[in-house]
């Protein structure tokens, strides 16, 4: 056996591709066993656990994807930061459904999630770009996201004038920036299992409620 499935067998040893996920995992609140995932997906040692694949679609339904970094998770939902004027901003702007998928393959696990979006209050984007590194700041303000670049020299110079601009002081926070929520209507999670016979437990939320099935792999 090569290094890397040796690697792999030992890191995923009880992390359920044996023991799978019990029955009494339908009973749990999906967001709180969505945390515990996400927790154990950064004590691997997984590369950015937060990496996850965004969906949208425009109004006409046309879908596109992208990986993007999951911000923040809580009850009211999962969020994401991008310049309004993005491809993904426009579509969630103009067809407020979306989905994530969380993929930690060394765990050989995956999360779905689908619901509809809503924008995150400008104080509170306001709040975590205060977090950002002022590169990442800097890089907000030079980047027109999603529209046509005539070359990466100009994108350079933008940001070379942003800095000059706010030498000295805090970047501010620009105001075609921001977050956006995906407020969870499905959750399923899916744990891989020996000869393929997957565990996949949905939870689908009604009236505010979640009720939770399994599903064939």
């Amino acid at each position: 056996m090569s290094i890397k499935p040796t690697i792999k067998t030992v890191v995923t040893q009880d992390q359920g591709v044996t023991q799978g996920l019990p029955e009494a995992a339908a009973d749990r609140d999906p967001i709180e066993l969505f945390g515990e995932w996400f927790e154990q997906a950064k004590e691997s040692g997984i590369l950015l656990p937060e990496s996850a694949s965004l969906a949208t679609a425009d109004r006409d339904g046309v879908p596109s994807s992208r990986m993007i970094l999951l911000k923040s998770f809580a009850t009211d939902g999962f969020v994401i930061y991008t310049n309004h004027g993005s491809r993904k901003a426009r579509e969630m702007d103009e067809n407020p459904k979306a989905a994530l998928l969380l993929h930690w393959v060394v765990l050989e696990r995956q999360v779905r999630v689908e619901g509809s979006v809503e924008r995150v209050s400008a104080e509170e984007s306001a709040a975590y770009f205060r977090t950002r590194t002022r590169g990442s700041q800097i890089g907000a303000w030079a980047s027109r996201q999603s529209e046509e670049l005539e070359s990466r020299s100009v994108l350079t110079s933008q940001e070379e004038e942003i800095k000059q601009r706010f030498k000295g002081q805090d970047v501010p926070f620009p105001p075609f920036w921001g977050g956006y929520r995906l407020i969870p209507e499905r959750i399923e999670f899916w744990q891989g299992r020996l000869n393929r016979l997957h565990d996949r437990l949905l939870f689908a939320r009604t009236d505010g409620d979640w009720a939770a099935s399994r599903l064939y792999p």
